[in-house]
């Protein structure tokens, strides 16, 4: 069966069924209309008020108010209008049910204050329920924003009283952007008990520290609600059958024909982009197909091209690679070739100075086959790591330390700056590696005299934002043409033409870097001027709670699957 007949048959199926539930809902919803009374019992306006009551109690807030309102309206067949006192209109479940708000009735509204009711124990001293009733205005204040941050999060938040009656919020999960209230001191809490002390004299002293708790915390709380039940002058409305099964059968007849319509614009698209995969599948990376409009047809034709786009571009590196990897072997190999038929012919002599140079260009070409398959296996995602806690203060120590000897023969200065701790959760081996590789290019481009500097920046503490780790190595070397900056992270590139493999590295170095950074989702990013120097910048995740504190001695994930560490990786 062909996806056209399917497609129509299941539009069909489906668009009968949904004309027939309409109509039925349709004949269902006008019946109790017209069997609705215009008042509502007592019991009714018990439920209504006490429903929202409980909400305002346990949110903090009268925001999404509309779901409940309509759930109360649905279960008790009342018109429900819920406004604030100052006539501000939340919610009206005649337009929440997609209707035209009816006329009010004559009845008076009833009020709903989500205010809790305070439970002072009987017997106290008055010092004592004044410092009590302090303590409840804080903790309102408290579960307020607590309360209503979860309701705007979207989480599900329920409420019970506590001692002093004083909402406990507890939810089925915490946003990070919601904090729950620790107990701290509250710096309004002494303007509360000056408030609250005239009650000392006030008999009931009960009822002055209720209205003085609600005077306090009436700016923050939600407001009261006036609720308006039922209409005026509602006729029962009278329910003809045949308009309705007129629109049903109308209404039916537009969803065949749109089916209809619908399978030809979408089969045309799937046609072609059928042909084009099937000849991407055949060799053609150069087939796409035409995609015009925004729909889902239209973005799936567009993922497709993006696709044949990343084999044609993922096939062309290939071939680059290949032709990178032939040409950096070929050289040392055919050297390596020459000596050895030269040492067996008896032409060389075998000194130890010949065997020591063929085994460290031996060295070389294994060094390049590891940075290789380092950077396969990064591009992969399927370098291992084990993230801890890693103090980069005292991951820069250690690569200045590595270092050091280095430097000294060099004639550069190597120098620390990093003013405290600063936590990220990430393989200490993989970093060290990334910072040995920027801190050996430093130094090879640094001449006598220069500094080169490891330098750990001040965490960023945005509000709102992650912290951010970052570090840099800085130099005072030759520096790097603009033109050549686009060019530095690529595979065997060198911004020095004349640096080889056993001064340059293997050219590979900075591209492993790069991916090992964006592994632990970090960035790194690369300044420089010819003349002044270049400056390289990692910005890694920090632990927020671990910058410039104890944090290192924290395991801050679990290791991943057993594998090797992390192998050089020096460009």
């Amino acid at each position: 069966m062909s996806f056209r007949i399917r497609v129509l048959g299941l539009l069909m199926v489906v668009a009968l069924a949904a004309t027939a539930a309409t109509a039925w809902l349709t004949l269902r919803q006008a019946n109790r209309q017209v069997q609705s009374t215009a008042a509502a019992g007592r019991q009714e306006v018990s439920r209504i008020t006490g429903g929202l009551h409980a909400y305002g109690f346990a949110h903090g807030t009268w925001e999404g108010l509309s779901p409940t309102v309509a759930e109360l309206a649905r279960d008790t067949g009342q018109r429900i209008r819920v406004a604030t006192e100052t006539g501000s209109l939340l919610a009206d479940s005649d337009a929440l049910a997609g209707r035209t708000p009816r006329a009010l009735s004559g009845q008076p509204a009833v009020l709903v204050d989500a205010r809790p009711v305070l439970s002072v124990p009987e017997g106290k001293v008055p010092r004592m329920s004044l410092k009590q009733t302090a303590l409840a205005i804080a903790d309102y204040r408290a579960a307020l924003a607590y309360a209503a941050c979860l309701t705007r999060a979207g989480a599900e938040v329920t409420a019970r009283p506590g001692a002093t009656g004083v909402p406990r919020i507890s939810t089925d999960r915490r946003p990070s952007q919601c904090r729950e209230p620790s107990g701290t001191a509250d710096p309004r809490t002494q303007q509360d008990l000056d408030a609250l002390r005239p009650c000392e004299s006030e008999q009931p002293i009960a009822a002055c520290l209720q209205r003085v708790f609600n005077e306090r915390v009436g700016a923050t709380s939600p407001p009261r609600l006036e609720i308006r039940l039922g209409f005026r002058n509602e006729s029962p409305p009278t329910l003809a059958t045949a308009p309705t099964v007129a629109v049903a059968v109308g209404v039916a007849l537009a969803v065949i024909l749109g089916a209809l319509l619908l399978s030809r614009a979408v089969l045309h698209p799937v046609r072609a982009m059928t042909l084009a995969a099937k000849e991407l599948g055949e060799g053609d990376l150069a087939r796409r197909v035409p995609v015009s409009g925004r729909d889902e047809i239209a973005q799936l034709g567009g993922a497709f091209n993006r696709m044949a786009d990343s084999l044609q571009a993922g096939e062309e590196r290939q071939r680059r690679l290949t032709g990178d990897i032939a040409h950096e072997l070929r050289t040392p190999l055919a050297n390596l070739r020459g000596y050895l038929e030269a040492l067996r012919d008896g032409v060389v002599e075998p000194t130890p100075e010949l065997l020591a140079s063929l085994h460290e260009e031996a060295l070389l070409q294994q060094r390049v086959v590891d940075d290789l398959q380092d950077l396969a296996l990064a591009e992969a995602g399927a370098l291992t790591y084990h993230p801890v806690a890693v103090d980069l203060r005292d991951l820069l120590e250690a690569g200045r330390t590595a270092h050091r000897a280095q430097a000294e023969a060099a004639g550069v200065a190597l120098e620390l700056r990093a003013p405290g701790p600063v936590i990220v959760t990430a393989d200490p081996d993989r970093l060290r590696q990334v910072v040995g590789n920027l801190v050996g290019n430093a130094l090879r481009a640094t001449a006598a005299g220069g500094t080169v500097t490891l330098a750990l920046l001040p965490p960023g503490l945005a509000q709102g934002e992650p912290a951010v780790a970052e570090l840099e190595i800085r130099d005072t070397g030759r520096g790097i043409s603009a033109e050549d900056l686009p060019h530095l992270f690529d595979r065997f590139w060198r911004a020095d033409a004349s640096r080889g493999r056993a001064t340059g590295g293997s050219g590979l170095g900075l591209s492993i870097a790069r991916q090992i950074v964006t592994d632990h989702r970090g960035t790194i990013e690369v300044r420089s001027a010819v003349g002044v120097g270049t400056t390289f910048r990692v910005s890694l995740p920090a632990v927020p709670d671990g910058v410039g504190g104890s944090g290192a001695s924290r395991a801050a994930g679990t290791s991943g699957a057993a594998g090797t560490p992390g192998a050089s990786g020096a460009g």
